[in-house]
């Protein structure tokens, strides 16, 4: 198999880091960019590159002239009371999920565009878009837009690159770190997922890796639901 490059955005933690692992794991060469991203370190198909999505430009003379996959992983978990919320916090959380994607992918765009047979793009989105939750007005409206554009750009930029999303429930990450802070809080999560338990990064890794993955390349357009039953089952208890 050729040398593929795969480029993971917000890569430094959690389910970008997961995503990282995996495809370095297959032997892809993967460029890891994020806030919490140290320099390069001695992995040699793995190269790291401090980047703030929001604040930076993407530093394309760190990147390789082709790109075959591109993960935009950044995202908020801000969860409160509607009556709560200040314009300043809607903003926020577009500014992070929805346009530090756009710019990343318009950047990237000319270097996805060489890819040969095709390329993919892997946005995230969440379980609360689809399932109503109270105190989730904030990131739902943007991760609803995050699967605007999802659908948006995998109409009009097939049939050379496929673009699709993955919406998670509840992760262990560092991102979800106060949600899960206590034995208590951990447990109620759970229970509240037909399969007993919240997500772990790997598990939501490996679907995104999945739709990065060349050989599943008859898959644009879609969000695939990744949330342990969440967003589908209801049990009679």
């Amino acid at each position: 198999m050729s040398e593929r490059n795969y480029l993971i955005v917000g890569g430094g933690s959690g389910i970008g880091r997961a995503m990282a692992g995996q495809l370095a794991g297959r032997g892809r060469r993967v460029y890891v960019a994020g806030r919490t991203v140290a320099e390069q370190s001695g992995d040699d198909n793995v190269f790291r590159i401090p980047f703030d999505a929001v604040e930076q430009d993407l530093p394309l003379d760190r990147l390789p002239g082709v790109l075959h996959g591109l993960a935009y992983c950044p995202g908020t978990i801000r969860l409160r009371p509607f009556r709560q919320l200040k314009r300043e916090a809607f903003l926020e959380d577009f500014e992070v999920n929805l346009l530090g994607a756009v710019s990343v992918i318009q950047a990237a765009l000319p270097l996805l565009k060489k890819a040969d047979p095709s390329a993919s793009i892997v946005l995230f989105s969440t379980v609360a878009v689809a399932t109503g939750m109270p105190y989730h007005a904030s990131v739902a409206s943007a991760k609803g837009a995050v699967e605007g554009l999802t659908r948006a750009l995998a109409a009009e930029l097939a049939p050379g690159i496929r673009v699709n999303a993955v919406a998670p429930s509840l992760t262990d990450t560092p991102l979800a770190s106060r949600l899960l802070s206590t034995d208590e809080k951990r447990s109620a999560a759970a229970g509240r997922h037909p399969l007993g338990r919240v997500g772990r990064a790997e598990d939501i890794a490996r679907w995104a890796c999945t739709l990065l993955d060349e050989e599943n390349g008859w898959v644009t357009g879609q969000v695939i639901p990744v949330d342990g039953g969440m967003g589908a089952l209801r049990l009679l208890k």
